[in-house]
């Protein structure tokens, strides 16, 4: 197990749009090491950091051509390895994003693999044998090589989907994850995944994880194809961390990853909180969590109450947070999400409140996503800071509001989000039960109603999390003894066999 995950805080950075330093519009590696130190000063220990690798960029990245070299645009390798050091220097970790399940049409596997002559690369990728026959349930390309059949994408129609073989072989074409056109897949990824740590880099968040292997309605073939990679790092790397975009905690914990994401599709109701018409965190109260809580515990007991299940404030793929909530409302949000179990994630800019920006062009496979990848607001200066290229340089748009929130500001006002996101993760990191191993047990949690509340537990010590979005008071019954309020914003009470929540309030009461 990777320690350092213990009490890890992460920072999620999208490359392009955080800091740029040689003018060209486009953030860069050196903007982020430049930038460490304000990181750290807000209390993030650790860096997710979005695929920063050779690419056509249709996808922002995610259609990689090259693994193992640093886009241009981006820095060098080198680059990317300093990064590594000055994070390790700071008794910081970082996470690069691994794309295993496809690749860009550029790169030089599908090339090949596009030949009607047979070559090592031939089976690295889902191909029918007859060009009238699709892959079922799947898109894909057909018609652009010599090569006689269909190749089937996992997203956009560049983006090839690589032969981790078929759990339930049902056509002469599909491979079993045992045959050598698969193994030879995995293995592939495997050296790409040594690459990097032998670099220097802590770990992976992987990409579509749950997808590699086709045809496997309950996951099994994916289970196993993760084992044999745990087993790889085990042996080889044992501190390296796995963070899966898969959505089960059961399935990705079982297959070897070290935490799981909750996303904003699929079963979780994670949407139920931050994102629908009436979200629980919004101040007219009118939202209900009961679900959410539901889905949460049958996850956290099928994963043995480890708690490695990730919750973000927000990523590249869904809206700003700040889409639905004022800054009041944000610091709420903020309470809860770091005090939940797992290691939080907090996406760049979240932290000073920057806005999902409405019907802006597409730029790189965005489409409605690109709202939320505008470049980073440091200051008051041209382009907030980000970048001395001129305005129609910029990989998107930033910000045209005069009042738009910056990291300066946030950092000289002590009522700021950013300061307050300060405060919460200093409690945190004081606290073991709040951080990612603690227990959780929820106490009240009921359909429609308010406040939420729960109970973080470890070794002995247990803290009482209540929080209450709505612009009401509101209360239950839960007879317990307040040893020491730790963390407060509106008044909380829990005294006499009941606790009591202001409006708009939070509030970590140490039990013992």
């Amino acid at each position: 197990m990777a320690k350092w995950l213990d009490n890890a805080i992460f920072y999620q950075i999208y490359p392009q749009s955080f800091f740029d330093t040689n003018g060209d519009g486009i953030g860069d590696i050196r903007g982020i090491i430049s930038k460490l130190d304000y990181i750290k000063d807000i209390g993030f220990n650790a860096l997710w950091l979005n695929p920063c690798f050779v690419s056509p960029f249709g996808d922002a990245g995610y259609d990689v051509s090259d693994y193992c070299t640093v886009a241009p645009r981006y820095g060098t390798n080198e680059d990317l390895k300093q990064l590594f050091e000055e994070l390790h220097k700071r008794d910081m970790h970082i996470l690069l994003d691994l794309v295993p399940g496809h690749t860009s049409v550029e790169h030089k596997w599908f090339k090949e693999s596009m030949k009607a002559d047979r070559n090592e690369f031939t089976d690295r990728y889902v191909w029918t044998d007859s060009i009238w026959e699709g892959p079922e349930g799947m898109n894909n390309i057909r018609g652009i090589s010599e090569r006689d059949g269909c190749c089937g994408v996992n997203f956009f129609s560049h983006q090839p989907a690589l032969n981790y073989g078929y759990y339930k072989v049902t056509r002469p074409w599909q491979m079993s994850p045992d045959d050598p056109g698969p193994t030879a897949t995995l293995n592939a990824m495997m050296d790409i995944m040594r690459f990097w740590l032998s670099m220097g880099c802590d770990g992976f968040r992987v990409d579509m994880a749950g997808s590699l292997v086709k045809n496997d309605e309950d996951g099994k073939g994916t289970i196993a194809l993760w084992k044999k990679v745990r087993a790889f790092l085990d042996e080889e790397f044992p501190e390296a961390a796995m963070v899966s975009e898969w959505g089960e905690p059961d399935k990705s914990l079982e297959g070897g990853f070290h935490m799981d994401f909750l996303l904003h599709f699929g079963p979780s109701h994670y949407n139920d909180l931050f994102r629908c018409e009436h979200p629980y965190f919004g101040k007219e109260g009118k939202g209900n969590a009961a679900e959410f809580v539901s889905r949460y515990v049958k996850n956290y007991e099928k994963s043995g109450g480890k708690g490695l299940i990730c919750i973000p404030s927000s990523n590249h793929d869904m809206d700003r947070i700040s889409r639905n909530f004022d800054i009041e409302e944000l610091k709420i949000c903020f309470g809860f999400l770091l005090s939940m179990p797992g290691a939080p994630f907090v996406y760049y800019g979240d932290e000073i409140g920057m806005k999902y920006l409405e019907n802006i062009k597409s730029v790189e496979g965005g489409y409605g996503r690109t709202g939320s990848r505008s470049p980073m607001q440091w200051d008051n200066t041209a382009n907030a800071g980000f970048s001395s290229a001129a305005p129609e340089k910029l990989y998107i748009q930033i910000d045209p509001d005069k009042d738009r929130p910056t990291a300066q500001k946030a950092l000289a006002d002590e009522s700021s989000l950013l300061n307050e996101i300060k405060k919460l993760i200093e409690i945190r990191q004081a606290n073991p039960a709040l951080q990612s191993n603690g227990k959780i047990r929820f106490v009240y949690a009921e359909e429609n109603a308010y406040p939420l509340a729960f109970i973080r537990s470890l070794d002995g010590e247990e803290i009482l999390v209540v929080i209450n979005p709505a612009d009401r008071e509101c209360g239950f019954d839960l007879d317990v003894t307040a040893d020491k309020v730790l963390y407060q914003r509106g008044k909380v009470t829990a005294e006499n066999g009941k606790v009591t929540a202001a409006a708009q309030s939070a509030a970590y009461i140490k039990l013992k």
